[in-house]
């Protein structure tokens, strides 16, 4: 299949190309900083950002994307299922 945006630079707004399921950890960095996380079943999601805090996103709803630049989701204080992170 060709791609007409090959030759092009990708920005933070443009789709995303990549993704991969996540597993929390509180330890294990993702394979490469995010643009997006998808939450498929709501709950709390713990992250450190890509600029290093630990934070928690308290009640995110199921089904939504979120732009966040993270580099790992940690297992203590996430409660939502069926994360991707999305490149």
């Amino acid at each position: 299949m060709q791609d007409p945006f090959k030759n092009q630079a990708p920005s933070l707004t443009a789709p995303a190309s990549h993704g991969e399921a996540v597993t929390p950890s509180d330890t294990a960095l993702l394979s490469t900083p995010t643009r997006a996380l998808y939450v498929g079943q709501g709950g709390d999601v713990s992250v450190e950002m890509l600029g290093g805090e630990t934070l928690i996103f308290r009640n995110l709803q199921g089904g939504v994307f979120y732009p966040l630049r993270v580099v790992k989701v940690l297992a203590t204080g996430t409660t939502a299922a069926d994360i991707v992170g999305l490149t």
